[in-house]
Formats: structure tokens, sequence, C-alpha cells
């Protein structure tokens, strides 16, 4: 079976691999209790007048910056992108560094579905941000996403383009078409 996957994908089951030796199942997917989205985040949260110190959204793992203990990492819902950040001491309070050191570090990967409960907080640049104090592996990608890179002039490059494979894999067309507005929104900023 091995033979017929990329090397991403052959990564991918190993990674898989080593969260169920970690007890971590994400087949099926837990059922998760979300109450906000990232677009409600950024509509109602305002520092001073309306703080949010207790919010939970679930998406998709879009990318991951880490930084020794901590991290910053970017979760995609149905309604938008949202920054999150990710203390190693903050989700994992005990001894057992695990969770971040192992699983979220090494384990996850883009497109992983992950749920994240914290507070709103703006960070040093004005980003809405979720300060994340437990984090949750709902359910593993195994195929890597279809990602659209976009230059600075717009051009779009490796993006999906063929008629015919959009057609008969319109799931991947669809993704590639988001990801593609997303990279071109924020060139434009």
């Amino acid at each position: 079976m091995q033979g017929h996957m990329s090397d991403q994908e052959i990564v991918r089951r190993e990674s898989l691999d080593k969260l169920r030796e970690l007890g971590i199942d994400p087949y099926p997917a837990a059922t998760y209790p979300v109450d906000t989205h990232a677009r409600d985040i950024r509509a109602n949260f305002h520092p001073e007048t309306q703080p949010m110190d207790d919010v939970t959204l679930a998406g998709r793992l879009m990318s991951v910056r880490v930084m020794g203990k901590a991290s910053f990492a970017e979760i995609q819902d149905s309604s938008g992108r949202m920054q999150i950040y990710v203390n190693r001491d903050e989700i994992c309070p005990g001894e057992d560094k695990t969770l971040y050191n192992e699983v979220f570090k090494k384990l996850l990967d883009i497109g992983d579905f992950i749920g994240v409960k914290g507070r709103v907080f703006l960070t040093q640049t004005g980003e809405v941000t979720v300060h994340v104090v437990s984090l949750t592996l709902l359910s593993k990608a195994l195929h890597p996403l279809p990602i659209v890179k976009v230059d600075a002039e717009g051009n779009a490059h490796d993006a999906f383009t063929d008629p015919e494979l959009r057609y008969r894999q319109r799931y991947v067309d669809l993704l590639s078409i988001r990801m593609y507005a997303r990279c071109l929104s924020s060139v434009q900023k």
C-alpha cells in the first residue's frame, strides 16, 4: 500500500501510528462543543468593552510557527482563519509535556482538525489571537492539502487548473479556491 503513497502521506500515517501509541485515536472524530467561530471573534472582540475570556472553536490547522516553549498557529473554520497562541506550560500544566513537545510540535500536520479553548487577546502587532489553555486533536489529515502559492504580484503558482481533474475532484477544487482567495487577500494587504 505504501508504494502508491507520497512521502508526505507515509509520514502522516507514521504520525498517526505514534498518536495511537500515545493513546490518541482521531478516528472517528469526536464531537467537540464549539461555541464561537473565527468571524464572530473578530466582529465581537473589543479588549476594553467586550473581552472574550472563554471561547471554544475548532478548525483545520493551516500554519504553525514553533518558537521553543510557545507557538503561534492558524486554524481555519467555516467562517475564516484565526491565529492561536499555544504555550507548553499552559496546555501541559503538570510534569508531562507530551501534548506540546510530541503531539503539537511533531505529530500535527497542516490540514489536521483541532479544537481549542482559551481567551482572546491582541498581540503586540494588533492581531486578534486565541490564547489556548486546552487543545484537542479531532481528526488527522492523511493527505496533504493542495497549497496554492501566490507571489507579491498576485500570480498563482501550483494552482489546480486542469478542468477535468477539477470536475472529478471537486473537493480538492473547493479547497484550492478557498486557499487561493486567502493567499491573494494576504498579498493585497
